[in-house]
């Protein structure tokens, strides 16, 4: 089947933050999540269990007496093809989101003494988890290079770990700067934090959406020894666009601390959505196509973005990025006073993400979202041109 990513279905009466948060005449190009429609297997198997018409408890896929093991073999073997990684599939356990997970995960093993460590600037909700569970939040800045690219000081990031960091939360491929680790990076990733007696809680949710030049490498499959000691999360969400339908999966290949964790759900996370569980079935089996296809289009909105930027922001840099479709532009340089922000969303009527709410690092740059049309990227360039060009005139 041939998917039109170019015509996607209008989404402002649909229940959507990305479109219903700002006025109707805000472009939104911020929450992550595409505007395209999902897998056509993945809708017609949400049809044919919506026109059961029933919507009872669903059973509990985590639960040792589940007698159809089908989705748990469906994301064994989607994780061998797309990353040639072995997993066994006791070691999958479903929760309604990766959000979920952090937070589950600091409650765990780190609360209430225990040091959570991030790389900023990086996803909120992960800055957050140390703090919402009572247990201590810690961070290190990422290095930013003059092309953009960032890289890890290492030496940073091994005196950022105290005798109290219990947890480093990797990011990878990262959210907002685009990078995809390399397999030398994962490696001392793991040997610092071993050798510290440090967990490693991989968000890898974006795993699926890396492009062509990278590889990703899920970091608990370089090494058994790594493996016992890392907890992997990911989803389905962002690659075949289903984050309404709240469905993740963790990977937690040591059994005590698989049964750590199970503990800490309990109360908390009784089941998981009916409907999700449908979607990541249909999906993982059969949205293939759909992922090839998508990632093409990615890519080509990718790569027009970054020569537009280059050719015609000479104030704004953007560091291409590795994997997901989420672009992180420094503003720092457009003469822009306060936040570039509020800037554009009050100037341009651009709705992007704040810079800032990413931790350090973060001032001074905006999250551009370019999983939508190319129409709709290409509006938006214009906003961002036209308002900037506004105000030169008017300061000059």
């Amino acid at each position: 089947m041939i998917y039109d990513f170019d015509h996607p279905p209008d989404r402002r009466n649909s229940e959507s933050v990305k479109w219903q948060t700002y006025g109707s005449d805000v472009v939104p190009m911020w929450v992550a999540d595409m505007d395209f429609q999902s897998p056509e297997p993945v809708i017609q198997a949400l049809l044919e269990r919506v026109q059961h018409g029933v919507f009872g408890y669903p059973r509990d896929p985590n639960a040792q007496t589940d007698d159809q093991p089908q989705l748990r073999q469906i994301i064994v073997e989607h994780l061998f093809q797309h990353n040639h990684w072995k997993v066994d599939p006791d070691a999958i356990i479903f929760l309604p989101g990766v959000v979920t997970a952090f937070n589950l995960v600091s409650l765990a093993f780190a609360a209430p003494e225990g040091g959570v460590l991030v790389q900023t600037p990086v996803y909120p909700p992960m800055l957050h988890a140390a703090q919402n569970t009572g247990a201590i939040p810690q961070e290190m800045e990422l290095t930013r290079s003059t092309d953009g690219r960032y890289l890890v000081d290492w030496e940073a990031f091994e005196a950022a770990i105290t005798p109290e960091t219990r947890i480093f939360m990797l990011c990878n491929p990262h959210n907002p700067v685009g990078r995809v680790f390399t397999l030398n990076e994962l490696e001392q990733f793991a040997e610092i934090c071993l050798r510290n007696h440090v967990l490693i809680c991989s968000d890898e949710i974006h795993c699926d959406l890396v492009y062509s030049g990278n590889r990703h490498i899920p970091i608990a499959s370089i090494d058994p020894e790594i493996a016992s000691q890392t907890i992997t999360l990911l989803a389905p969400s962002k690659t075949y666009n289903l984050a309404g339908l709240q469905c993740s999966v963790a990977i937690i290949q040591n059994a005590e601390l698989r049964k750590r964790f199970l503990a800490a759900r309990k109360g908390i996370v009784p089941w998981i959505s009916l409907l999700g569980l449908i979607a990541a079935e249909a999906a993982y089996r059969h949205g293939n196509d759909w992922l090839e296809q998508v990632i093409t289009y990615l890519q080509k909105n990718r790569d027009f973005l970054s020569e537009t930027i280059q050719s015609d922001f000479p104030g704004i840099q953007m560091s291409m990025p590795e994997g997901t479709y989420l672009a992180w532009l420094n503003c720092r340089d457009t003469g822009i006073e306060g936040n570039p922000y509020q800037f554009f969303l009050d100037k341009a009527r651009l709705a992007f993400n704040d810079g800032s709410t990413f931790g350090r690092g973060g001032e001074g740059f905006v999250r551009l979202n370019f999983g939508c049309s190319r129409n709709l990227l290409i509006e938006s360039l214009k906003r961002m041109k036209n308002s900037l060009r506004e105000y030169i005139i008017h300061n000059p």
